[in-house]
């Protein structure tokens, strides 16, 4: 037996979720297929390792999804400054929140909370079916849906089936989609501490020539800290005790830093660029991490998926056949430009603060200084860290 959707997302992390409920509430008929529903929270258990930006374009289309009051009376964390500079003499630039008008430029959310709250969003909606734990084995598109065939056996159609898998995208596979990809030879070492500090409202970024170094303020005495390291390096610090590694972290962090009382958590991953050659096949469409893996230094992975399936079902909710060419092939002339222009600017980040020579670097820090003294420049980077330029652009 088959049952047959307007849409199937293959996929129900963050991206996948929110595309699934932006488009329920739109009444249209969407599958999600889930490997691993999220997990029941509670607000004892310890932040978790994995945590995301949300700028203000995917809180607005998390709030379209009902979901975001879930996130927030979890654990949000606003920032209202972020700082930017490198280890030289130079102070760098301070970005403020007011400056554009705004309350907060974002808020690092636990990516768990962030699924749990779009799972529970999803289980309102008449017009969602979740089929977790499930797995895709084999699709097949012909002139007028594809069929998913899942590992047990059932069989699901729809007029458009949507990749939102991970960088690993099964459905891109399947698809026959190439993928160029790029390896910074560097690895990124996420740390969740107790600091001695309560919750602070600035998220902060230092570029070091061996790759920059990232706070970013969690509730209450929280921090995660990211550091971008060699692959030896990182080993190495993932060997340390404890205090061993509270200890390097007071020796080589800046000073805004603060004092370390505990480690709560450690993991790291390697860092690389993905981006898929084509985001589309035969009513087929990528989103989010199937689609494009991007340099985390500017956090921005999880906000350039949303503005996808933002993008997305706006074109769903109007056209007729949620798989049309003429609808896909506009998503992927919008979307694979704005992606690739946001990947070529982390590229140029991290190569001028990490790889160039040293007359390089200092020229990149004094364009972090000159920013502060041209005042419509400054508000445009702010505003584009936002979404708010991609909001208007839409």
């Amino acid at each position: 037996m088959s049952s047959h959707y307007d849409v199937i997302v293959v996929g129900g992390g963050m991206v996948g979720a929110a595309l699934a409920a932006l488009l329920g509430r739109s009444r249209l008929r969407v599958a999600v297929i889930e490997g691993v529903a999220p997990r029941a929270w509670s607000p004892e258990q310890l932040p978790d390792l994995r945590v995301s930006s949300v700028n203000a374009i995917s809180q607005r289309v998390f709030a379209a999804c009902h979901a975001w009051e879930g996130m927030y009376s979890r654990r949000a964390a606003p920032f209202r400054r972020l700082k930017v500079w490198d280890n030289s003499e130079h102070d760098g630039t301070t970005f403020h929140a007011a400056d554009v008008g705004a309350e907060s430029f974002g808020w690092f959310v636990e990516n768990p909370i962030i699924q749990l709250a779009l799972w529970e969003s999803l289980a309102e909606l008449d017009t969602v079916t979740r089929y977790c734990p499930a797995k895709p084995a084999r699709l097949e598109p012909d002139l007028h849906h594809v069929t998913l065939t899942l590992q047990d056996g059932r069989e699901l159609s729809a007029d458009l089936l949507v990749g939102a898998d991970g960088a690993r995208s099964s459905v891109r596979h399947m698809a026959g989609i190439a993928v160029d990809v790029h390896d910074y030879h560097q690895q990124a070492l996420i740390i969740n501490a107790v600091t001695e500090l309560p919750q602070q409202d600035i998220t902060w970024q230092r570029f070091t020539p061996t790759g920059p170094q990232a706070f970013l303020p969690l509730a209450g005495h929280h921090a995660s800290l990211v550091w971008y390291h060699t692959p030896d390096k990182v080993r190495q610090l993932l060997a340390l005790s404890d205090h061993e590694l509270i200890v390097a972290l007071q020796q080589e962090f800046p000073e805004e830093l603060g004092g370390i009382n505990a480690i709560l958590g450690r993991a790291s991953f390697a860092i690389r660029r993905l981006h898929a050659q084509r985001y589309r096949a035969h009513r087929i469409v990528l989103v989010g991490d199937a689609a494009h893996v991007i340099h985390p230094l500017a956090g921005q992975g999880l906000n350039i998926g949303i503005q996808d399936i933002a993008l997305l079902a706006r074109y769903l909710e109007r056209g007729d056949d949620p798989g049309a060419a003429k609808l896909l092939s506009a998503y992927e002339a919008h979307r694979r430009p704005a992606n690739q222009a946001m990947m070529s600017t982390m590229e140029a980040f991290h190569h001028l603060f990490t790889r160039s020579p040293a007359v390089l670097r200092q020229a990149g820090a004094k364009g972090l200084v000159m920013i502060n003294t041209l005042s419509p420049l400054k508000r445009w980077v702010m505003r584009h860290a936002m979404g708010l330029t991609v909001i208007n652009a839409d």
